[in-house]
């Protein structure tokens, strides 16, 4: 475990998750205390909280509805007492909604975009004023290639992961002047247990569509994040960076 950011708190939401997951690892790896955020997945955020720490970092769970302002009040107050002052907010939380727009109800659609947009808009708005007091933050909403270019079945989705780009860029011309960066990283096709539903053919002909010649990893996006978290990267703001591979030209 690096000494670089040893005073420095990361919470990542969906911590819990495969993405989520090695985005905690990776930070503990640089030396953060990471606090790693859930709602269902207690028993997966405790193995990775278990995992960090044998290695040598510092990890504790912590269960956070993010689609419930109240409920990321509570977790902003929980960290703070027990690990200190959040420097660093992953906002990598989110749900895929795949299915016909016509099949979309007043219910499902309003789901979605909490979940993918509004619950990030209340983790900024919440964690966000201590960064701004401290003259130093630094904020990552996890978009999707979708939110860039659209997916049939997944409109609604596809519109949630767009607002927050847009949220991204608008925010960070905010917090810009407090020393506070705020960017988007937008995953292509990330070979996680989510991706599996797909067929070996439908997987094979996705495959052929990206430059690179092979799906991303978990550690790709987890890499990117360490990009713009970086105390050196003060520079970078309001940018959304796509970690495709070259697919859909994004």
């Amino acid at each position: 475990m690096s000494n670089e950011n040893k005073n420095r708190v990361a919470f990542v939401t969906g911590g819990s998750g495969a993405i989520g997951g090695e985005i905690c690892r990776s930070l503990a790896k640089c030396g953060f205390k990471v606090a790693v955020g859930y709602l269902n997945g207690i028993t997966e955020a405790q193995s990775i909280v278990e995992e960090i720490n044998a290695a040598g970092g510092y990890a504790i769970a912590f269960k956070c509805d993010i689609t419930d302002y109240d409920s990321v009040c509570d977790a902003k107050n929980r960290i703070g007492q027990t690990i200190g002052f959040v420097d660093t907010v992953v906002n990598n939380a989110g749900a895929e909604a795949y299915r016909l727009f016509c099949d979309e109800t007043p219910e499902s659609i309003s789901k979605t975009i909490q979940t993918n947009l509004i619950g990030a808009m209340h983790v900024c708005r919440v964690f966000s004023p201590d960064m701004v007091s401290n003259r130093f933050g630094r904020i990552v909403n996890i978009s999707s290639v979708w939110g860039v270019c659209g997916a049939s079945m997944e409109t609604v989705y596809s519109a949630a992961k767009a607002g927050l780009i847009g949220f991204t860029k608008a925010l960070a011309q905010e917090l810009a002047p407090s020393g506070v960066t705020v960017n988007a990283i937008s995953p292509g096709f990330i070979d996680t247990p989510m991706n599996a539903r797909f067929s070996y053919n439908e997987r094979d002909a996705i495959k052929d569509e990206i430059p690179a010649c092979r799906f991303g990893t978990c550690d790709d996006v987890a890499n990117a994040v360490l990009l713009v978290v970086s105390k050196d990267s003060s520079y970078i703001t309001g940018q959304n960076i796509a970690v495709t591979g070259g697919y859909k030209g994004v």
